[in-house]
């Protein structure tokens, strides 16, 4: 109803008949009724359930004095059939959510308003926030109530009286492992919690670290087994550990150079701050092969993996090669080169189509730590080349050490990959399928949101029996129009065509990470060299430690801070604590000291890390499921931002170097960033709201 009632309003204001306040009353007022339904029906079911937990509760208190072990178990199995009616009732409230955000996106779409702003923020609270209390108080009394049953039918030990400190030392050992069995969770509580916690945004480690990778997950809780099964056909576990370690070598490949950048331009004759071009050459090139490789990787996936070998090899040996050569010109087009050859794209799309959703959360939590890895072990790999000799007339050191050892990493790569990897069959109307051209996939796309729009056929008989009659009819209505509404974006205008100011808005954020932490690692060689002597070993290791910290700074937010607080609190938060990182690392006294350095850059690397996890997590969630496949989708877009700020920030590095020289390249290079850090912050609050969803 509200679908066809948003279409209506697109007629009337194309003809001028509606005006616009009018149209935003109207559709506040209809959806304020249909979420008031939702409520109340949330409200009458969750005391339904009360009312049943009541009753066992009586059942229960009947057996405390004669406990009978068959009733027991009877009264457990009650315990869960109330469990598995909550579970339905929590994925009821789900689908209403995801309803709700359809249709208010719906409506900024075809309108070309920002209603979503002004709903959210004109009523203050969502909509379901009143009944968390409630629900915690079912999940609790239900835990409480198993977790007794289970005490009772297995052992008569209070495990709320008794402590294992209180109980002589030898029988310690035993009574802990009785507790930890006594404690045991039932599994309708876990699946309880599960779905409550998605219900309200709850993840942990795993789910927020697959997030960094903006690969489309399936949804493990629902679907037929088939379609839990997708995929299967195609999975081969050595293909995907060569997409992994394809994208562990490009990183490494990335990093390596970062400590003898500044060395090897000098040694060539060019200004140290010419390393700014040498590191971003590489991602001058990325810019134009992430777009190419997206599109390759509708037809093969071989084919352009064995093409990314190929050309991260030829580039790596021009890379060594131009120190002998005395060529600046052949060390920069070295690195285009192996710019030309990242297939993190491919990467991408291996693990979001040929990867079964049972593993794909797994899948794309390896991709994210094989590049937090290869970013960590790249500098610190550098830092052990260490040596210089002459073999063939070819100089091995420090600054060339790298080019070669690549080159052999992919030389052993490209073997590997030649004899291990299985291409998967995507069929004749691959490019068709992913293009959105093909019927079939219309088709598929149909059902899918047929199937969205049905679900909640069990849980309101009544009201949709009473909607059936008037269902073919705008089904019919609206075929041809959702058909075009749901299929991938088939260029960049169409792509940008999607993207809504909240999406605009994690771009920027995005964009302004990545250019904070280029600024940080980039000139991080000729920054501490200047100012504190530091060696090539030296900077290994300080930049091998803050890639380090990748992981466990994923764990803590994963884990704790992502359940305490809403993502957009923590964004706003790290955003905060990223642009205090840049401000301290600003030269404003005569002496800089190298703790003054550490720390800041410690603070503005954690920081953006923890921007970039709650930003893609959010990005995944505002942006249009149109994005989630073809060749312009969501990952593309999200590493050209990334890509665009690093080729940004290296040129902002040459640029001040020349122009300002060594002395003064810190503070120049730091006020661009901290421009960039304040306008993300200006552009997050002012659209604050529209992240509630």
């Amino acid at each position: 109803m509200l679908k066809g009632r948003v279409n209506e309003y697109t007629e009337q204001t194309k003809e001028g008949t509606q005006y616009r306040r009018r149209v935003l009353k109207d559709f506040s007022k209809l959806l304020d009724d249909e979420i008031e339904k939702i409520v109340l029906f949330m409200i009458e079911q969750q005391g339904l359930i009360a009312a049943r937990l009541e009753d066992l509760g009586k059942r229960r208190a009947r057996l405390q004095d004669i406990p009978l072990l068959q009733e027991i178990t009877e009264l457990r199995e009650d315990y869960r059939s109330v469990g598995l009616d909550l579970v339905t009732l929590l994925k009821f409230v789900e689908l209403n959510a995801n309803a709700v955000r359809k249709i208010l996106k719906k409506f900024d779409e075809r309108l070309g308003y920002k209603f979503t702003d002004y709903y959210v923020r004109s009523r203050s609270n969502h909509p379901y926030s009143q009944l968390q209390q409630g629900i915690g108080a079912v999940v609790g009394a239900l835990s409480r109530n198993l977790s007794d049953l289970e005490e009772r039918q297995g052992s008569y030990l209070n495990i709320y009286d008794q402590h294992p400190l209180a109980i002589p030392k030898l029988l310690t050992t035993i009574i802990d492992l009785v507790i930890s069995e006594l404690l045991k969770k039932d599994p309708i509580i876990d699946l309880i919690t599960a779905t409550a916690d998605k219900l309200t945004n709850s993840t942990n480690f795993l789910r927020f670290l697959g997030q960094h990778a903006l690969i489309a997950q399936a949804d493990s809780t629902a679907g037929t087994e088939d379609e839990q099964h997708v995929g299967e056909d195609k999975y081969h576990l050595m293909s995907l550990v060569l997409n992994l370690a394809n994208t562990f070598l490009y990183m490494v490949n990335t990093y390596i150079v970062v400590p003898t950048a500044d060395g090897y331009a000098t040694s060539l004759g060019a200004a140290a701050t010419a390393c700014g071009a040498v590191i971003g050459s590489m991602a001058v090139a990325q810019v134009f092969s992430s777009v190419y490789f997206s599109a390759w990787s509708n037809r093969s996936y071989f084919r352009p993996l064995l093409f990314s070998s190929v050309v991260l090899l030829l580039g790596n040996v021009m890379y060594a090669m131009a120190f002998d050569l005395g060529s600046l010109t052949i060390l920069l087009l070295g690195r285009v080169l192996c710019g030309m050859g990242s297939a993190r794209a491919v990467n991408r799309r291996y693990i979001s189509d040929c990867v079964p959703p049972r593993i794909r959360m797994q899948a794309s939590a390896a991709f994210v730590s094989a590049s937090a890895l290869g970013m960590a072990c790249g500098p610190a790999l550098a830092g052990l080349l260490q040596t210089n000799f002459s073999l063939y007339g070819l100089t091995i050191n420090q600054i060339t050490l790298p080019g070669w050892i690549m080159a052999f990493g992919w030389l052993v790569y490209l073997i590997w990959l030649w004899i291990s990897f299985q291409e998967p069959d995507l069929g004749p109307d691959a490019k068709n399928f992913y293009e959105g051209s093909s019927s079939s996939t219309s088709t598929r796309y149909m059902e899918q949101e047929k199937m969205e729009q049905g679900f909640t056929e069990h849980l309101l008989p009544s009201e949709q029996d009473e909607e059936d009659d008037n269902g073919d009819e705008e089904h019919n209505e609206t075929l041809s129009s959702s058909t075009t509404t749901l299929r991938p974006a088939s260029s960049v205008a169409s792509a940008y065509t999607l993207l809504t100011p909240s999406v605009k808005v994690q771009l920027l954020i995005y964009f302004m990470l990545k250019y904070a932490m280029e600024i940080l690692l980039a000139e991080s060689s000729v920054v501490t060299g200047y100012y504190f002597g530091w060696d090539i070993g030296t900077v290994s290791v300080f930049l091998a430690v803050l890639g380090l910290s990748v992981l466990p700074v994923n764990a803590i937010v994963g884990t704790y801070i992502s359940n305490m607080f809403e993502d957009r609190q923590i964004l706003v938060a790290s955003e905060m604590a990223l642009l205090a990182g840049v401000m301290l690392s600003f030269k404003l006294t005569v002496e800089y000291t190298a703790a003054q350095y550490v720390c800041s850059a410690v603070l503005t690397f954690v920081s953006a890390e923890v921007v970039e996890g709650v930003n893609l997590s959010l990005l995944s969630r505002v942006m249009s499921a149109r994005l989630s496949r073809g060749t312009y989708n969501g990952g593309l877009l999200s590493t050209e931002a990334g890509t665009v700020a690093r080729v940004v920030a290296d040129g902002t590095i040459t640029a001040a170097g020349l122009l300002a020289g060594e002395g003064r390249l810190l503070n120049a290079t730091l006020l661009p960033a901290l421009l960039v850090c304040v306008a993300s912050i200006a552009a997050t609050l002012s659209t604050y709201n529209s992240l509630f969803y």
